[in-house]
């Protein structure tokens, strides 16, 4: 039997694992972090390309349990393949995997539908407890919450939480070092929250005979979701099969059947727990500012101020920290030179390792700034509302409310924003939210953009206000987006499929974000961003640095003695001889004959054989372009200048002697970037979500021959 795979890590760790669950908006991912602060990290579920969050928490000095916050859901019978995770994690066919603990997180002033699940979890067993969030909200409000009456009908430890002020948590910590240690079942074996039917007993006995051990609302789970759940071979999917048939199990009858009875039973128990005086202040703001953001007139067109706000402060608030940690950069190369000997280990270190990681770092406060701001928006309640907003707008296109999520998300990274289409259940509206993803521009373009930006457009205040360059970076933005939404629309009449389409999903009131929920979430993204781009970064930049150092034969020291010739023919003075050696080097390397190749297919479109290097280069990241004009520009030459966009300004065509970075060069290279796939992870990714390579293909050769031909036209035109 396959083993559940949320709890390898903790299994290998010998840790206690506690599964964080609960519906989606309740407040669990606050929970989550609460309660493990910056001992977490992200990685997938093995198998699928689902995000998984693992965080350690301390319960005592000789207590650590690792917490994993698993997809929000509404309940055991999942619409999308990211809420199937919480069946695969909590129905494990090897009853050795099921996690020690489940924290069910339910939104106090919601409860009653957040119920549903809750019931659901509590059939299955497991030792769990039940954390009230938005305990904050309720007290404000004066609400009456009776936690013994929820402890006491559902036999479970209540706790009242709130994710946004920590208070609880210490609480919540105690009772659930208090059930590990003791291993106390919730509820007696053989009594159920719901009455099964006799159907559903017969088939359940059915398959505890084919998997024994499991209990019989597992059993009943196994029977709805045996097609697709893991570790269930053919053979014993053609026995529950025969169960099914022979008793007449109709699984979409008998789950209505499972939710109306579940409500039957817990409503009557959360309105004699929970009193609502009256509508909480966030209910009734929340009313009040939905009449106006959600409106169909002014909601899109807030959205798009919003959307201004984001990419203005990219510019804005990160000019200063990138202008610091560039001359940090700067000095450290200069004492690094001064420190070490001369030699080839330096000049790998300084031009090739340090050039090419400061390429990246430099972007720091850009990507943190857009992170920081998109979070805020999710933790406001605003992006359910877009969501809803546009879902209309989206079935035009062929798409769904729900990609909207995956088109902004999008704007952090196409691989996450992509693994988002899960939650889209209908198969057609996902696969065109997969293919178009990658059109919107994402946070790896941003120091391609923030470079070559400044080659086309001027410095300077629109109205004394908005500024130039943020006006044009948001232009890039929305022509990705126009780009995007043209090609699903194509897509919706190329694609065909019978399924019908549906949105399903909680609006929660609007509620002040928590600083640090924000700040851990903008330090994760960041620290994966950095961590995963360094890697590719610190490898590229060796390989480049040691292609454009060395070259076949002796054509590298031919190619300096045919340098230092003109040198001395033009008179040339000791920095221009040293720009020129470093120019004609590189040319003779194996990375100048790797471009000299391609150029010939590139130069109709303004580029020279070293941006064909940085092409080529940043396929494995965007964000390599810049670490390796970084590497090439810097190699050989003894300028102080430690500005990517000075050592390109300065950067001269051998045969015109005019800039390489003109306006329609600087342009067309802007185009191509816009529309050219992201990168080979995305690829990757876009193959493992449809199963197969058939639409990475489609995708991969629809999008270069788009960023060639756009960006020919440009070029030509601007010339």
């Amino acid at each position: 039997m396959h083993h559940t795979e949320a709890i390898e890590t903790a299994v290998e760790l010998k840790r206690p694992v506690i599964a964080l669950i609960g519906n989606p908006n309740c407040g669990k991912s606050s929970i989550f972090n609460q309660l493990s602060g910056l001992r977490q990290k992200v990685g997938n579920f093995p198998g699928v390309t689902v995000d998984k969050k693992i965080g350690i928490v301390r319960l005592s000095d000789r207590l650590e349990a690792e917490v994993i916050d698993l997809p929000g859901t509404y309940s055991l019978y999942p619409t999308s393949k990211d809420e199937r995770i919480v069946i695969r994690n909590l129905c494990a066919l090897d009853s050795g995997t099921m996690p020690d603990l489940i924290i069910y997180v339910a939104d106090t002033t919601q409860l009653e539908k957040h119920l549903l699940l809750f019931t659901q979890i509590l059939d299955l067993k497991i030792p769990t407890i039940l954390a009230l969030n938005m305990t904050d909200v309720v007290l404000e409000n004066q609400w009456t919450v009776d936690a013994s009456i929820l402890s006491k009908k559902f036999n479970v430890p209540v706790v009242q939480v709130s994710g946004r002020t920590s208070a609880g948590i210490a609480a919540l910590k105690i009772r659930i070092a208090e059930l590990l240690k003791t291993k106390k079942k919730v509820r007696d074996t053989d009594q159920y929250f719901y009455a099964a039917s006799q159907i559903e007993k017969d088939v359940a006995k059915k398959v505890q005979k084919i998997f024994p051990g499991l209990n019989e609302y597992q059993a009943i789970l196994i029977a709805h979701h045996h097609d697709w759940l893991h570790g269930i071979e053919e053979a014993e999917k053609n026995e529950i099969d025969a169960a099914l048939e022979e008793h007449g199990f109709t699984s979409l009858r008998l789950q209505v059947r499972e939710t109306m009875q579940r409500f039957d039973k817990f409503v009557p128990i959360a309105k004699k727990a929970v009193v609502q005086v009256a509508d909480t202040r966030e209910q009734k703001l929340t009313d009040a500012v939905d009449r106006i953001v959600t409106h169909k007139i002014f909601g899109p067109f807030i959205f798009f101020l919003i959307m201004l706000f984001v990419f203005q402060s990219i510019f804005a608030w990160a000019s200063a920290p990138m202008e610091w940690i560039e001359n940090g950069f700067g000095a450290l190369s200069e004492v690094i030179r001064s420190t070490f000997p001369s030699g080839w280990f330096t000049d790998l270190l300084v031009d090739g390792v340090l050039a090419g990681i400061s390429g990246v770092m430099v972007f720091i406060p850009q990507i943190a700034i857009l992170f920081f701001l998109i979070s805020i928006l999710e933790e406001l309640g605003y992006m359910a509302r877009v969501v809803s907003m546009f879902d209309f707008l989206m079935q035009r296109f062929g798409m769904n409310g729900r990609s909207i999520v995956a088109l902004i998300s999008g704007g952090a990274c196409a691989i996450p924003a992509i693994m988002s289409t899960r939650t889209i259940s209908n198969w057609k509206e996902r696969l065109i939210t997969i293919l178009v993803t990658p059109f919107i521009s994402c946070s790896a373009r941003i120091p391609v953009y923030t470079v070559l930006i400044a080659f086309v457009v001027p410095t300077g205040k629109l109205w004394g206000i908005f500024n130039y360059q943020g006006l044009a970076f948001m232009g890039l933005y929305l022509l990705g987006i126009v780009t995007a939404m043209l090609t699903a629309w194509l897509f919706k009449f190329l694609i065909k499929s019978n399924e019908t389409s549906y949105l399903m999903m909680e609006l929660p009131v609007y509620r002040t974000p928590s600083l640090k929920n924000l700040v851990l979430t903008s330090y994760e993204k960041v620290k994966t961003f950095v961590v995963e781009a360094g890697k590719i970064i610190f490898m590229i930049s060796i390989v480049l640095w040691v292609m454009a150092s060395f070259g076949p034969g002796k054509s590298m020291q031919n190619a300096e003695a045919r340098a230092v010739e003109i040198a001395i023919e033009r008179n040339l003075d000791e920095n221009a001889t040293n720009d020129l050696i470093a120019s004609k080097r590189i040319e003779s390397s194996y990375a100048g004959i790797l471009g000299k190749t391609i150029e010939p297919v590139i130069k109709p479109l303004g580029f020279d054989w070293k941006i064909g290097i940085a092409l080529i280069s940043s396929f494995a990241a965007r964000e390599v372009f810049v670490g390796t004009m970084a590497t090439i520009y810097s190699i050989g030459s003894t300028d102080d200048e430690t500005s990517i966009h000075a050592r390109m300004a300065k950067e001269r065509n051998p045969v015109t002697g005019l800039p390489v970075y003109t306006f329609a060069t600087s342009l067309s290279l802007i185009i191509f970037y816009v529309f050219a796939m992201q990168c080979m992870s995305t690829l990757a990714v876009v193959a493992r979500e449809t199963k197969g390579w058939k639409w990475p293909i489609v995708q991969l050769v629809f999008m270069t021959a788009l960023a060639y031909l756009s960006s020919l036209l440009v070029y030509q035109w601007f010339q």
